[in-house]
């Protein structure tokens, strides 16, 4: 029997947010090498809050690497930005996953598996006066899973520019299918609600706020994934057997996200940030982040980052239930456990071609590398075999790479 992990798609998502924040940092960076302070400080509120500027024209090309837990998770994008005229722009991407695991999830219960996930994206901006307004739709494609999302923003400017209001909405319809059962099919709806307020504070400080609500309904468990609980048979020699997951089928979440950046002598810049996430499901979450930009000459840009994260169990997990359907939900998912991780980022970025050459207006090449530590507080390695529920608890590292290429035309 084929079993996912049950963060591979946490993990995908992990490197999809690193690769963003990556290129939102280098884009910044690089307007401070060429721009004055204020101007690159404007540039970082844009990029973060999508303000009132057409993206410019742009190509990346990534490939991106996940290896950690038993699990790899490797592939590559391709993104494309056009501005049709100076109020509409499109941007294309093409996104790949590569993934094969034998995490301690699935090594414990089945056997390992490779599989490939394939995301399409378009999105489209329009710019009038100080609005802007952005649609797009992503369709994602994997052998047990189908996600179709779409969204839309918009943005305004006022105060004089110094200050950028946000809203959006996203809805996904997904389909959940177990490739050992053709007849399970189920469905879930997603829906996420953003606000945001970015600030320029003074020509050195600039902060933003975000606010997000998310909601979901559906199956919202893994089809593969089970809970144990204890057996008092002597004919079942681990002293446990498993049963299958049973999440509840609507979750509620809301996020709160503080961040500010601010600008040092030498064109390097401090930033940080704080994130609070809490859910119907009785997670709680708590999320600090900093950082350090230097430019190096003209050339280069070097940036040192770090992230520590925690969190609660759901109400319903449990690593050992003590018998069989024990409550209505149960769980022993590890990303539903309590745990932290702690995550050390470097990055360098070369920046060639800044006076441009036939239709290259500049270019830049990038590697980042991410070394994240997991620790779990309540979620048992079973690969140990000793009395159950005294299995030692469970950790890993895990690293990331993001290699990528960017050229503006």
């Amino acid at each position: 029997m084929q079993e996912k992990a049950p963060g591979v798609r946490a993990w995908q998502q992990a490197v999809v947010v690193a690769v963003t924040n990556s290129l939102m940092n280098l884009q910044e960076a690089q307007s401070c090498v060429k721009r004055s302070i204020i101007t690159g400080g404007l540039m970082f509120i844009s990029q973060v809050t999508s303000a009132a500027v057409l993206p410019e024209d742009r190509a990346d090309a990534l490939y991106h690497s996940y290896n950690g837990g038993g699990a790899e998770i490797s592939g590559p994008s391709l993104l494309v930005r056009k501005k049709f005229n100076e109020n509409l722009s499109a941007s294309v991407n093409h996104y790949v996953d590569n993934v094969s695991s034998a995490s301690i999830d699935v090594i414990t219960t089945a056997s390992p598996y490779a599989e490939k996930r394939t995301q399409n994206s378009l999105s489209f901006d329009y710019l009038n006066e100080k609005t802007l307004m952005s649609a797009g739709y992503t369709q994602s494609d994997e052998s047990d899973f189908e996600a179709s999302t779409f969204s839309f923003n918009i943005s305004q400017d006022f105060f004089g520019d110094l200050s950028t209001i946000s809203m959006g909405y996203a809805q996904g319809d997904n389909t959940v299918r177990n490739n050992t059962d053709s007849n399970f099919v189920k469905d879930v709806l997603a829906q996420n609600y953003r606000l945001s307020l970015s600030q320029v504070i003074t020509k050195d400080f600039l902060i933003s706020i975000a606010l997000e609500t998310m909601t979901d309904e559906g199956f919202l468990n893994n089809p593969y994934r089970s809970v144990r609980y204890k057996v008092d048979d002597p004919s079942v020699p681990l002293g446990y057997l498993y049963q299958p997951e049973i999440y509840p089928e609507t979750r509620t979440s809301h996020a709160f996200a503080l961040r500010g950046r601010y600008f040092l002598a030498h064109r390097a810049a401090l930033h940080g940030g704080y994130r609070f996430f809490t859910d119907t499901w009785g997670i709680n979450a708590h999320t600090f982040e900093l950082g350090y930009t230097l430019p190096y000459k003209e050339d280069y840009i070097f940036e040192l980052s770090y992230r520590f994260y925690d969190q609660t169990k759901a109400d319903f997990y449990s690593d050992l239930f003590n018998h069989k359907d024990e409550f209505i939900f149960m769980a022993r998912d590890k990303e539903m456990s309590t745990f932290t991780t702690r995550t050390l980022g470097l990055g360098v970025s070369y920046v060639f071609n800044k006076n441009g050459a036939g239709f290259i207006k500049r270019g830049s090449l990038n590697l980042n590398y991410d070394f994240i530590l997991f620790d779990y507080a309540d979620f048992r390695d079973l690969t140990v075999v000793t009395t159950p529920g005294e299995e030692p608890l469970y950790n890993f590292n895990a690293g990331v790479i993001r290699l990528f290429a960017s050229i503006w035309f």
